[in-house]
């Protein structure tokens, strides 16, 4: 029976230490707000970087393309969000997001509103685009999404010639829900897909560029864990459980005191 509770103290020591590893792994909103990015870039390699839970707004002309950048981890399921706001008097308009990892591979949206048409009475549209969970490794054909810098870009596919210009306002932010072990996979990147140089805040000339500075808060994960760990050892602590509680019942109290010696 002490090898039970021996067995038993193992097994909640390491249920309470995976909790705050779980609780950890979601990324944090950013409580700045001073610090979000008030411009857009209009190319891959001017994206504004953005933290995951920082609203980002821009201003801009309906036509323009702009661009956002953030970093996603191995286990996360981003969810892109944009809102568009429109001048008052303007045709009917369509606008699409989409977001590309860091080959500039353009992802699949899972579901949400990617496109939408906005009538000519409409002041705002809303978008919204949920990705596959990252994966901390993938087959060099396959198209998953892996860990690094991701894109995003704003823009309108369907303009009447009249509205081409006209001021409009717009607000995009990134969250990941934490998928965990269930997405998990054997193998990693030697590197996050990151850019090399991103520009510096409010310039775009070439010799601006600087290394990006993109990067989760808690660095990027080194692909080896996952909470399946903690489910295997807890596996194997119950079985083990089991086992030594089979034997202590089937054991019997050993041989009667009345019984005749071999």
């Amino acid at each position: 029976m002490r090898m039970v509770r021996v067995l038993s103290a193992a097994l909640m020591t390491l249920g309470l230490a995976a909790a705050p590893a779980a609780a950890d792994a979601s990324p944090s909103p950013s409580q700045d707000g001073a610090s979000a990015p008030t411009q857009a870039g209009t190319s891959f390699r001017t994206a504004a970087e953005i933290e995951q839970g920082q609203p980002a707004t821009a201003s801009g002309s309906t036509g323009d393309y702009l661009y956002w950048s953030f970093p996603a981890d191995t286990g996360q399921r981003p969810t892109v969000k944009a809102t568009v706001k429109l001048p008052e008097s303007h045709a009917s308009q369509t606008w699409q997001i989409d977001v590309y990892d860091g080959l500039r591979r353009r992802q699949a949206c899972q579901y949400g509103a990617q496109t939408r048409t906005a009538a000519a009475d409409v002041s705002s549209v809303e978008l919204a685009c949920v990705l596959r969970t990252v994966r901390a490794w993938s087959e060099p054909w396959a198209n998953d999404p892996l860990p690094g810098t991701y894109y995003v870009r704003l823009t309108a596919t369907g303009v009447a010639t009249a509205d081409l210009g006209l001021p409009i306002g717009s607000e995009v932010r990134v969250d990941s829900r934490d998928i965990g072990g269930s997405a998990a996979v054997d193998g990693s990147l030697a590197e996050p897909l990151v850019p090399g140089v991103a520009p510096k805040p409010g310039q775009e000339r070439e010799d601006a560029a600087v290394p990006a500075g993109l990067e989760p808060e808690d660095g990027w994960a080194s692909g080896w864990w996952s909470d399946r760990w903690v489910w295997t050892a807890a596996g194997g602590i119950l079985a083990a459980l089991a086992g030594v509680g089979g034997y202590a019942l089937t054991r019997g109290s050993g041989r009667p005191s009345r019984a005749p010696a071999a």
